[in-house]
């Protein structure tokens, strides 16, 4: 049979057809997106890629509950038996949060106030496997701190990025466990980058995104699309509770310092020591200045002996950039001094009178003058159970102090003792004592000695200074 050139044209039509119904269609590669066409596929692939290093973090603190002293009594116990000379158990404090493998060894970051005051930690993995966790270092000043897990090896981690790569409305995604629900991830993009006056911590510079994040969250990763951490997260803007697409990470460069840290085996993290008083700039300043609007951070004073001074840094200096990265504010000033290791140094472009004026700066840790010497107290006094140390430089870093300069600060308070039953607490400065000016831990010592009619208790806490009196 002949076909007509019509009928053949049918023909081959049908046979293509039939042939494109029958070769199966390759899936597409799903990859994250990088051009507009690319949103229809999938943030699977990073996902998969950084999951595993994302924990959940159970902490818990249980409190012994006090032993009455009636107990003691022959005759309290003849009437109500033994049933309180045994008090076990006590209030239990938990906390649940999120956190990062970032160690094959299996260290974990966090953040600190996920386990402030805790002492048991378990670390669930997104594979249901549990482990016990160490806490091997707190950083209250940044928010961060560093668990070990107990047991297991070649634990699947996360690649540290670089912060200072990100560019507002790079994509991001937030992973971690928000109302203990389970591992959740979510999308957004970076919001804003550097927020300062934020309260979270000490370094105030934080990169806010609008990708859900809600309790339970803290500790987890911010994720960028090289499946590389971006960030901590660590706190939201919420009038609910719940995420309002308001949230803050801490930058990885600060995380950097933070795990280097722990892996050298440390218990803090010391950080370069500027030795000045700063001060916003604001528009007034700016314009006494000359300045087309805000930016820098105005030297007040300049501390002796210090960082600052070898430098050659003056009162009424405004410094610009450190290392060429713009200053804009006090916070990011410290927030790039933190990022920095000691022992090397920085280059402050500063503008003094007017000019332009380039400073170069040794990058020293906070020196402890006077020396901590620590002494616990013991005997009949209010003091009894606490341990004091002198205040210096070092300890004022540490410790988060603003607007005290002279006094001790308690450093530690045992459970039961007399002074946790008056409510002396850890962080305490002592100012005086039956007004005696107290200037070290010595003269502290000397004046709660021999017998005393009536304690009077000056004490520095929370930026409120306090006085206490009582037989």
């Amino acid at each position: 049979m002949q076909l007509n050139s019509s009928a053949l044209r049918l023909f081959s039509s049908l046979a293509a057809l039939i042939l494109v119904q029958t070769v199966p269609q390759a899936e597409p590669v799903r990859q994250a997106p990088e051009t507009r066409p690319q949103m229809l596929l999938s943030f699977a692939p990073v996902v998969k890629k950084v999951q595993p290093a994302v924990v959940n973090v159970y902490a818990s603190r249980t409190d012994k509950t006090p032993r009455n002293p009636l107990f003691d009594d022959p005759v309290f116990r003849r009437f109500f038996g033994n049933g309180g000379t045994e008090r076990p158990g006590g209030r239990t404090s938990q906390s649940l949060g999120s956190g990062v493998l970032v160690d094959p060894s299996g260290l974990v970051v966090t953040n600190y106030h996920v386990i402030e005051n805790m002492t048991d930690v378990k670390v669930a993995l997104s594979d249901k496997r549990e482990f016990e966790a160490k806490i091997v270092l707190r950083d209250q000043r940044t928010d961060l701190a560093l668990l070990k897990l107990v047991g297991g090896s070649n634990f699947p981690t996360m690649e540290l990025g670089d912060s200072d790569a990100l560019e507002v409305g790079d994509l991001v995604l937030a992973i971690g466990n928000p109302f203990g629900v389970g591992q959740t991830v979510t999308q957004g993009i970076v919001s804003a980058l550097a927020r300062t006056n934020v309260g979270i911590s000490d370094y105030g510079f934080f990169i806010q995104t609008d990708a859900a994040i809600n309790p339970g969250n803290s500790g987890g990763a911010l994720v960028d699309m090289n499946g590389r951490l971006a960030g901590i997260n660590s706190a939201i803007f919420s009038q609910s509770g719940g995420s309002v697409g308001i949230g803050f990470a801490i930058p990885v460069n600060m995380v950097k310092i933070v795990v280097a840290a722990a892996k050298s085996g440390a218990n803090q993290v010391h950080r370069p020591w500027l030795g000045a008083s700063l001060q916003t700039v604001s528009r007034d300043i700016a314009d006494s200045l000359g300045l087309d609007h805000p930016s820098g951070a105005l030297v007040t004073d300049i501390t002796a002996h210090t960082a600052a001074a070898d430098a050659g840094l003056k009162r009424g200096d405004l410094i610009m950039a450190i290392d060429g990265q713009t200053v804009d504010d006090p916070e990011s000033l410290g927030y790039r001094l933190g990022t920095r290791p000691i022992g090397g140094t920085s280059s402050l472009a500063v503008l003094r009178d007017g000019k332009p004026v380039t400073l170069s700066m040794k990058l020293l840790p906070a020196p402890e003058i006077p020396p901590r010497d620590p002494v616990k107290f013991a005997g009949a006094t209010p003091f009894t159970g606490a341990t004091a140390i002198n205040l210096s430089p070092a300890v004022v870093e540490e410790y988060s102090i603003e607007g005290v300069k002279d006094g001790v600060l308690i450093e530690a308070v045992e459970d039961g003792s007399q002074a946790a039953r008056i409510n002396m607490q850890k962080g305490d400065i002592i100012l005086g004592v039956n007004d005696t000016k107290i200037a070290t831990t010595r003269d502290l010592e000397k004046a709660i000695a021999g017998k005393h009619a009536y304690w009077k208790l000056i004490v520095a806490r929370g930026g409120q200074v306090l006085t206490s009196v009582f037989e």
